[in-house]
């Protein structure tokens, strides 16, 4: 039986492109497709959009996770989620990862598949085509989304990206790891979500900077920042832009990690704090958070960075921002927006961009999760109203 992409049993979550209903373009890291089913067949049909890496999508059949390596070619391929998933496994203590042996058999009973994005939209855009259950299965839809939404804006740390290589913890990343260990399921982004029971958008992009011009994403003659792929429902040039409704969905927590890669390609916190490309920054980085609150009125946005090392003057600069916006809540001052200021957070972790000179890999994760978990259970449960 073959299940096509706009039956109602399939449940989605993430920033999908839904334009073409019997083919969805999953762009960000996090997407997901789940849908309950019974019997022994589970297969998926996809057509890969690649840009660059090895390009791979996560699955997670009855709670183990697994991945399939997905062709280069953007044909329509047939992938058999039972006799070629390789099932991934990681120590819940050290972070130790292994691969085991493919889930080879599925009872007759009811099972529940989830097919989501490992990687960013830099890597690659991929199109479901639909499931391939037994003749006879019958299906269910998944228990509903939850209310509590969180949406994480940041850079590859927050898509989890090269988080598997947990062989190089505060270390710098393999050579030619080409994407094999990037995985958003295990950022921290995704674990906060799991820890509030919450729906998550990884509105993130490896490489992102602030501004254009600025940063690694879709370097180097074209360089793109936030300000312009934030709006966006597909926003990596090379496969495709369309724009975004922000309308559609509208988180109560937002977390804004970016002020990573704006240092390139000048560290202009560093190298002149007072310059004029310093200061245009700050004011850019608190219209950004304006426009956050314009959309999604009294949303809660917490800004941060993470453990990847950079310079601590990007973390004075984001925290002058947001005195600066706090500052004005007193006297009820309309931002450029027309809109009320609302109170906004600075988070820094105990090891901020001091712990790794490469991407923070799972047991990182977990350090950053449990540590910003806690300061949002800090803010009460009303940031969830």
């Amino acid at each position: 039986m073959f299940v096509y992409p706009d039956n109602e049993a399939l449940q989605y979550s993430g920033r999908i492109d839904f334009d073409d209903k019997k083919a969805p373009v999953m762009v960000y890291a996090g997407s997901f497709v789940k849908v309950r089913f019974t019997g022994n067949t589970c297969r998926v049909k996809l057509a890969n959009k690649r840009n660059w890496a090895i390009d791979s999508m996560g699955v997670i059949i009855d709670g183990v996770q697994g991945k399939i390596i997905l062709a280069e070619d953007q044909d329509a391929h047939e992938y058999d989620l039972v006799g070629d998933l390789m099932a991934i496994e990681v120590d819940a203590e050290d972070g130790t990862l292994t691969l085991d042996a493919p889930i080879s058999v599925l009872d007759d009973g009811e099972h529940e598949v989830m097919l989501f994005k490992r990687m960013d939209g830099g890597a690659h855009y991929v199109s479901f085509l639909g499931f391939e259950f037994d003749d006879d299965a019958i299906l269910s839809r998944p228990e509903a989304l939850p209310s509590r939404r969180i949406e994480v804006v940041g850079d590859s740390v927050s898509c989890g990206e090269v988080s598997e290589a947990v062989h190089c913890v505060a270390m710098s990343d393999p050579e030619n790891n080409d994407g094999f260990f990037s995985n958003s399921w295990y950022s921290y982004s995704w674990q906060i979500a799991r820890r509030f029971g919450a729906e998550l958008h990884i509105t993130s992009q490896g490489g992102i900077s602030l501004f254009d011009k600025t940063g690694w994403f879709n370097g180097p003659d074209d360089l793109r920042g936030v300000e312009s792929c934030y709006d966006k429902l597909e926003y990596n040039p090379p496969l495709g832009e369309k724009l975004y409704d922000c309308s559609l969905w509208k988180p109560q927590v937002i977390v804004v990690a970016i002020g990573q890669n704006d240092a390139t390609p000048v560290d202009i916190m560093k190298d002149d704090y007072d310059g004029e490309a310093a200061a245009k920054w700050r004011a850019g980085y608190k219209r950004f958070l304006e426009k956050l609150q314009s959309l999604y009125d009294g949303v809660t946005i917490i800004c941060a960075t993470t453990l990847l090392m950079h310079d601590p003057n990007w973390d004075k600069a984001i925290g002058e921002v947001v005195d600066d916006i706090n500052r004005d809540i007193i006297g009820d001052v309309k931002n450029d927006f027309g809109v009320s200021r609302k109170a906004v957070h600075h988070f820094m972790y105990k090891r901020n961009g001091a712990a790794t000179p490469g991407h923070p890999r799972i047991p990182e994760h977990n350090e950053m999760a449990e540590e910003l978990g806690a300061f949002i259970e800090g803010l009460g449960d009303d940031i969830w109203n």
